[in-house]
């Protein structure tokens, strides 16, 4: 007994001895900083045009994260119109309440150089989203076009079969804008490695829904067993897909497009037909890039023009067969959360 007890008091004792006081840790400086740098920023974006899902996305994520942070997040509509695009973007420069990042997606490679040039002297950084441009941004934040025409390339031998007539015909955007370029570049190396599969045409439709069903139809008047079609937007790829149902053709001809993945715009095509694939955006993943860049650029202190890093969204051909439920963003949804608030 006298033995036990000696123990435990020894124990006793050695837990006293070893004890230690908890450590507070001292306030973490992250928190302060970060306010600090972002609190008051201002972000503004200048698309192509406000009405259409994917400037509509964007918004939505952009406004969300910025004004969570303590900034300030506006936009510009130019309606389309390049020369209401510049005006947004030098009233802007020239503003007392000048942006701190400017996001623009421009309409071509060299209209707005000058423009995006002056912002950056004038202290704003510069972030190209979607279309590349001939211009030193601080970030490009979008699609390898290149690499995104291969993908729709390939989804179109693919759906063509090797039975097939293999004729292909493209719907292009236009000849200035660098998204269909180089998209068209990436549809040819495919092609090129592919030359059983031969392009028949390949008009342009100003990206206008109107144009491509009368040069789809014109395509398919010309050339009956073309045996996949590649529109280079879902905005005017519903042109393609109604010149097709025209010829009553559907089933018979693949269309092929890309998109910003919105539900209305993309999935339900893909569900009900309209679409053979779809190569992608992820939005909301894009737009989050955009959303770490800003907040990057904004606490490195390193001036506008210095930066040019590069942010490529991981994208790929979805078929009907791949859908899931979240392979697509629902825009209404988006806008009922910003009407609920």
């Amino acid at each position: 007994m006298k033995l036990i007890k000696t123990l435990m008091a020894a124990a006793t004792a050695l837990a006293v001895t070893t004890f230690v006081a908890p450590t507070f840790a001292a306030d973490d400086p992250g928190p302060a900083a970060y306010a600090q740098a972002l609190k008051g920023k201002r972000v503004m974006l200048v698309p192509l045009a406000m009405g259409f899902d994917l400037a509509q996305g964007w918004s939505h994520y952009l406004k969300t994260e910025v004004e969570a942070w303590g900034g300030v997040f506006e936009t510009r509509d130019p309606n389309w119109v390049v020369d209401a695009g510049a005006q947004a973007i030098t009233d802007a420069i020239s503003s007392d309440t000048r942006p701190d990042v400017l996001i623009i997606h421009a309409p071509d490679l060299n209209s707005y150089s000058k423009l995006m040039k002056k912002a950056q002297a004038a202290g704003t950084y510069v972030i190209l989203v979607d279309n590349p441009a001939n211009f030193p941004a601080d970030a490009f934040v979008g699609s390898d076009w290149d690499r995104l025409g291969q993908l729709e390339a390939e989804a179109a031998i693919k759906g063509c079969g090797p039975n097939s007539s293999k004729k292909i015909g493209l719907v292009q955007g236009d000849q200035a804008n660098s998204s269909s370029l180089y998209q068209y570049a990436g549809i040819m190396k495919v092609l090129d490695k592919n030359p059983d599969f031969k392009v028949v045409a390949k008009p342009d439709s100003n990206w206008d829904a109107t144009t491509s069903r009368n040069v789809t139809t014109t395509m398919l008047q010309q050339n009956p067993d073309i045996c996949a079609i590649i529109d280079f937007w879902d905005g005017d790829a519903t042109g393609a897909a109604a010149a097709i149902r025209d010829a009553k053709l559907d089933g018979k001809v693949f269309l092929v497009t890309t998109g910003g993945g919105e539900k209305a715009a993309d999935c339900d095509k893909l569900q009900d037909g309209t679409y053979g694939a779809v190569v992608m955006t992820d939005l909301a993943r894009q737009s989050g890039d955009m959303n770490a860049i800003i907040k990057f650029l904004l606490q490195s202190g390193q001036p506008a023009g210095t930066s040019h890093t590069y942010i490529y969204t991981l994208e790929k051909a979805t078929t009907k067969a791949d859908l899931k439920p979240d392979s697509c963003w629902d825009l209404k949804a988006l806008q009922a959360q910003a009407a609920a608030k």
